[in-house]
């Protein structure tokens, strides 16, 4: 598990984050899944765009580049859809709704991603 930090903001995004980093799991993403519970979140690593196809549930999404900077924030994206992202980033961070405005995150913050306590 990893802890999502906003360093920035000096606030917590996720303190059970997911890493997906295999072809077939940054392919999978959420799919299938009924939910995505508050504190945990999915970081899909490369990746500069998603789609929500077969997901049943709206997500939060952050673009990040490799200095751990927030590029882009996507509030509630809806399921069934493509989303292009942001050119540049390195990796997603795939969120319940609401982690991004609980946190207070925006465009430009920096993130500091680092081993979670909780398994």
């Amino acid at each position: 598990m990893i802890r999502i930090t906003n360093q920035t903001r000096s606030s917590t995004i996720a303190d059970r984050g997911e890493l997906a980093r295999s072809f077939i799991s940054r392919l999978r993403g959420l799919m299938g899944r009924a939910s995505l519970e508050d504190g945990s979140g999915l970081i899909i690593y490369p990746e500069w765009s998603i789609h929500t196809f077969f997901m049943r549930f709206p997500i939060d999404v952050l673009f990040v580049d490799r200095s751990d900077r927030v590029m882009t924030v996507v509030a509630a994206l809806v399921p069934n859809r493509p989303y292009a992202g942001a050119l540049g980033a390195r990796y997603v961070i795939e969120l319940p709704v609401g982690r991004i405005a609980a946190s207070g995150t925006q465009a430009g913050d920096q993130l500091l991603l680092e081993p979670s306590p909780h398994r």
